[in-house]
């Protein structure tokens, strides 16, 4: 489906139905294609245990903890 910028602001209800159902959307501004939507698949997503990577990926501890450690106060 082709869809214009205008349309976008105004549908974006309807827009979540069609990718619902599975169909892209094309999106076009001023008579050329400027974005694609595409339907979102759960199969896809990262799996939890992998949820941390680069510099922390040697840590046992999960990342909510790490951050919130960070952002405690500092006692000196």
């Amino acid at each position: 489906m082709t869809v214009t910028a205008k349309d976008l602001r105004f549908n974006v209800s309807f827009l979540f139905d069609v990718l619902s159902k599975g169909e892209d959307v094309t999106i076009t501004h001023r008579g050329k294609a400027k974005a694609k939507l595409i339907s979102y698949d759960d199969s896809q997503q990262i799996p939890k245990d992998d949820a941390m990577f680069g510099m922390w990926s040697d840590l046992n501890d999960d990342v909510d903890t790490l951050v919130r450690n960070m952002r405690k106060r500092r006692e000196f």
